[in-house]
C-alpha cells in the first residue's frame, strides 16, 4: 500500500514538472519583414534643339535637329506637330521665327527653343517667261500634299510642299484657293468623302498656322470620285491620296 502511494507521488511530480516546462516555454521571436526596396521616381524629361543655319535670306532653308530623354511625347511648334524622340526636319520660314519643342513624360515636361533670323525682302517666284500667266505660275509653284493610307495627318514631305505653297500665296495675296481632298479607290464612297474632307481641312489648317488667312481658302472633298491616276496599283493609289489646290473663281 505504501509502495503504491510513493509511485503515485512520483508520477504526479513528473507530470507537474512537464506541465510547468510547457507553460514556461517562450514562443520563437517573429522576425520583422524586410522593408521593400524604394521605387525610384521617374526621371525628368530633357530636350534640346538647334537650327543650322540660324540666319537665312528669305527663300532659303534651315535644318532643325533635336534629341530628348525620358519623354513619351514631343511637340514641335509652330506648324510641325508631333515628332519622334530624336530627329530632324527642314524648314523654310519667310520671317524670323522661334521653334519650340516640348517634351512630356511621367515626371513632367521640358522645353527648348531655336531661333531663326530671316532677312531680305520676299521675292515673287521667278517668271516662267514673258507670256506666263498667273495661272501658269500657280500650277508650277503650288504643290500638293500627299497622305498615307487611311490617314489625314501632315507628314514630313507634305510639310515641305505646304511651306512652298504658303510662300507662293504670300507673294500673291489677291489669290484665293480651293483645297480639294482626294483618296484612292479603296473603301466606301461615304468613308472616302469623310477622309477627303479631313485631308483638305488638315492642309488648310497647316497653311493657316503658317500665316495664310483662312478666308482665302475653301475646302471640298471628292473622296475617290476624281482620281488623278486610274491604274489599280499602289504607285497609282499613292498619287490619289492628296490635298490638291486649284485657283478659286
Amino acid at each position: 500500500m505504501r509502495t503504491r502511494s510513493v509511485g503515485s507521488v512520483i508520477r504526479f511530480a513528473t507530470l507537474a514538472l512537464v506541465l510547468v516546462g510547457v507553460g514556461c516555454k517562450h514562443p520563437a521571436p517573429v522576425q520583422p519583414a524586410a522593408p521593400a526596396a524604394p521605387v525610384a521616381p521617374p526621371a525628368q524629361p530633357t530636350v534640346t534643339i538647334g537650327a543650322n543655319p540660324t540666319v537665312l535670306q528669305r527663300g532659303q532653308s534651315s535644318t532643325l535637329r533635336w534629341t530628348s530623354t525620358n519623354a513619351t511625347s514631343l511637340m514641335l511648334a509652330p506648324g510641325i506637330g508631333t515628332v519622334a524622340a530624336e530627329g530632324m526636319t527642314t524648314v523654310s520660314p519667310t520671317d524670323s521665327i522661334t521653334y519650340t519643342i516640348t517634351a512630356t513624360g511621367p515626371a513632367g515636361s521640358a522645353e527648348a527653343s531655336a531661333h531663326i533670323t530671316v532677312s531680305g525682302a520676299a521675292a515673287p517666284p521667278a517668271e516662267a517667261g514673258p507670256s506666263a500667266t498667273l495661272e501658269e505660275l500657280f500650277n508650277r509653284e503650288v504643290q500638293d500634299a500627299y497622305f498615307d493610307l487611311d490617314r489625314a495627318d501632315i507628314r514630313g514631305d507634305a510639310r515641305e510642299a505646304l511651306m512652298k505653297t504658303a510662300q507662293f500665296l504670300r507673294s500673291y495675296p489677291q489669290l484665293k484657293v480651293a483645297v480639294e481632298g482626294h483618296c484612292d479607290e479603296r473603301g466606301s464612297t461615304e468613308y472616302n468623302l469623310a477622309l477627303g474632307d479631313r485631308r483638305a481641312q488638315a492642309a488648310k489648317d497647316f497653311l493657316v498656322s503658317l500665316g495664310i488667312p483662312a478666308d482665302r481658302m475653301q475646302t471640298v472633298s471628292y473622296g475617290k470620285e476624281k482620281p488623278f491616276c486610274t491604274e489599280h496599283t499602289e504607285a497609282c493609289w499613292t498619287q490619289n491620296r492628296r490635298a490638291h489646290f486649284v485657283l478659286a473663281k
